[in-house]
């Protein structure tokens, strides 16, 4: 009887403890309701210009990030090259790859993002053609991607290891592991909405002929 007894003592602690919670967010929503029902015509169209004004200047950026190659999956030629792009962009997804099987998986699903994460620039460049940079990022392991911010290397995704170990992982998964990298916005308003047939994303194929190299 005494064990029942404390946890029905500890239920009710329990249970004041969530209302105390529900009363205080109720509270909350009470005292932002009365504000909105305070508001006048003056401040309200003040709330509507200041909104306007942060959508003309998302849209500004969107142009911006258009005009710089924003949007595409893109190939660098040149290692000269890579450092203009990263110069330009705020975040850049540098894939350095050689013509195999992963790096070909890589690149799917990098196509896929670059087109929702337009407030990111995805490129990638051949490692065996760009020595100098290779070096330089200890690039060994391919595929690798470079995650840069404000022309600095912050991150590396290196093979497959940190997307589950597999060449089936979804581009959902990869979406995660450049948003906890901070180098996309993961939910952000400049992120593209996702379609409904791309919640689960994988790029993995049957064929025989395919070779798996990850060095």
């Amino acid at each position: 009887f005494a064990y029942i007894s404390f946890l029905s003592c500890g239920f009710q602690i329990l249970e004041k403890q969530v209302l105390s919670v529900v009363k205080a967010v109720e509270d909350q929503l009470d005292d932002e309701i009365a504000a909105l029902d305070k508001l006048d015509e003056d401040d309200l169209e003040v709330l509507r210009e200041r909104r306007l004004q942060q959508m003309k200047k998302m849209a500004e950026k969107r142009r911006r990030w258009i005009s710089l190659g924003h949007g595409e999956y893109t190939e660098i030629h040149a290692e000269k090259e890579f450092f203009s792009v990263v110069k330009a962009s705020d975040r850049v997804v540098c894939h350095f790859y050689r013509e195999n099987w992963p790096c070909k998986v890589m690149d799917k699903h990098l196509a896929e993002l670059a087109k929702q994460h337009i407030e990111t620039r995805f490129v990638k460049i051949q490692a065996e053609k760009s020595p100098f940079l290779a070096d330089k990022l200890k690039i060994v392991v391919l595929p690798t991607l470079a995650l840069i911010k404000k022309a600095k290397v912050d991150d590396y995704v290196v093979g497959f290891d940190q997307l589950g170990g597999t060449d089936d992982f979804s581009t959902d998964v990869l979406e995660e592991r450049l948003a906890k990298a901070q180098v996309i916005f993961y939910e952000g308003e400049s992120s593209l909405p996702k379609s409904t047939n791309q919640t689960k994303r994988s790029v993995r194929q049957s064929e025989a002929n395919d070779s798996s190299d990850s060095e």
